[in-house]
């Protein structure tokens, strides 16, 4: 336990910088999605990517991670991913095409990963009401460092283009390296533990083959034969991930997730939620930066700049971290089994809300307030949820796979969002009904609570 103040607020800062950070990171050029895709003649679907290939490497790499990162290996791991953040970034900041472009984001990915790590850090050194608030604060840093990068890459590409944005993320992940080097603890409780490679290489693989089917199935044809060997293939990665990790648990190994632990009474739900809150999030996300800079001849549209692009998702952030605070009064007095139903249907309502006024950009500003305030009260109360529910020494692992099934979300909505709007035709009309679509997820989301009978 820590005994001083200024060491206390050192190591708490430093565990913030990291998660908001790379998440800042992570969300670097979402604005920028169709000035990418017009700067190298690409279409929106594979632009997209470059939100797509981070979301995915994080999946694959949470789990794994949660794992490296325990006990005395937690230093070395935290410190090691953000060196590889770094070297994506670098990467990404060098004009050298879309392909370079894209593997650099893979690599940020990296940093998504490291928010699980964060918390075991915290459970290690806090305990009582400081430690559900700074895990309350801990995990809807993501959101909100995610919402930061929008307006931050949009200012910059403004005046710096995409190498100065991507330059300012790597000065960023440098400034986060150097505290995570000074502040992070020498020492921490547990063993490490091993890693099953190959299902990471299922998983990663996998998501890659089903979302490459989802985002290219409109332009290639959704029945011709590369999208029907991908998504076959793709499904039959994941399958064969699940079957791996039953077997491996059914043999004493170490899977790389344990979906006992994942599914047991009071995890399940919490899960449940996470995906499907996840997919309509960044659902969302895409959709209002598609809103804000395409111009009428789409049919829909504001025809903004990038600029506004970013700066569309400040309400968002703000009203995230806000959230999250008033949540964390919630929970105590009512438990934080009622925040999820209520967090999945404002979000829900932000997207009603986006269907019927998107004629304004102070329209969407709202609605995306809207949108932040049910994104804060979700998330913010998964932790305090999951933790409870799990030994001390499997809080990595617990909320890795938490992590897991968000990016898995946020993929698949960053995917799936643009294939929805092909589908549904590309006008007006397709837009309203994407972000339906996505409502409807959230809706479900809120009934798997009670059936979950989450307790408190």
């Amino acid at each position: 336990m820590t005994t001083s103040r200024s060491p206390d607020r050192w190591l708490f800062a430093t565990l913030a910088a990291v998660t908001t950070v790379t998440a800042i990171v992570s969300s670097l050029g979402a604005p920028l999605v169709p000035s990418i895709a017009s700067r190298y003649d690409v279409p929106i679907s594979t632009a997209q990517w470059i939100l797509t290939a981070t979301l995915i490497i994080a999946a694959a790499a949470t789990p794994a991670l949660g794992r490296w990162g325990s006990g005395r290996l937690r230093r070395p791991v935290i410190l090691g991913a953000l060196g590889v953040v770094l070297v994506g970034t670098v990467l990404a900041a060098v004009p050298l095409g879309i392909g370079p472009l894209i593997a650099g984001r893979a690599l940020q990915g990296v940093g998504l990963a490291l928010s699980p790590l964060t918390m075991a850090v915290a459970r290690d050194v806090w305990s009582g009401d400081r430690l559900a608030s700074r895990l309350s604060l801990l995990s809807i840093a993501t959101v909100a460092g995610a919402g930061l990068g929008y307006p931050i890459t949009g200012l910059l590409a403004e005046y710096a283009g995409v190498s100065g944005a991507y330059a300012f993320g790597a000065l960023l992940v440098a400034l986060s390296l150097g505290l995570a080097v000074r502040h992070l603890p020498h020492h921490a409780e547990g063993v490490p533990q091993a890693v099953d490679l190959p299902s990471v290489a299922l998983v990663a693989t996998g998501m890659v083959c089903t979302l490459l089917a989802v985002s290219e199935g409109e332009r290639w044809g959704w029945l011709s034969a590369p999208v029907l060997l991908l998504a076959v293939g793709g499904i039959a990665l994941l399958a064969g991930w699940i079957a791996r990790t039953v077997r491996v648990t059914r043999d004493g190994g170490q899977p790389l997730v344990d979906l006992r632990l994942a599914t047991r009474p009071g995890v399940l739900g919490p899960n449940l939620v996470g995906i499907a809150l996840a997919f309509a999030m960044y659902g969302m996300l895409t959709i209002v930066v598609l809103l804000v800079r395409n111009d009428s001849s789409a049919g829909w549209g504001l025809d903004r700049g990038p600029l506004s692009a970013g700066l569309v998702l400040v309400p968002y952030a703000l009203l995230s971290v806000a959230a999250s605070r008033v949540a964390l009064r919630m929970a105590r007095r009512f438990g934080p089994h009622v925040l999820l139903p209520i967090g999945s249907t404002i979000f829900a309502s932000s997207l009603v809300m986006l269907t019927l006024w998107h004629d304004t950009f102070t329209q969407a500003l709202v609605a995306m307030a809207v949108g932040g305030l049910g994104s804060g009260f979700t998330f913010s109360s998964l932790p305090m949820l999951i933790v409870p529910h799990v030994p001390a020494a499997e809080t990595g692992s617990a909320m890795a796979f938490n992590q897991l099934l968000r990016y898995l979300g946020f993929s698949v909505g960053s995917a799936t969002s643009v294939a929805l709007l092909a589908v549904y035709g590309g006008h007006e009309t397709a837009f309203r009904a994407t972000a339906l679509t996505m409502a409807g997820a959230c809706l479900v989301a809120a009934a798997v609570v009670p059936l979950g009978r989450l307790r408190r």
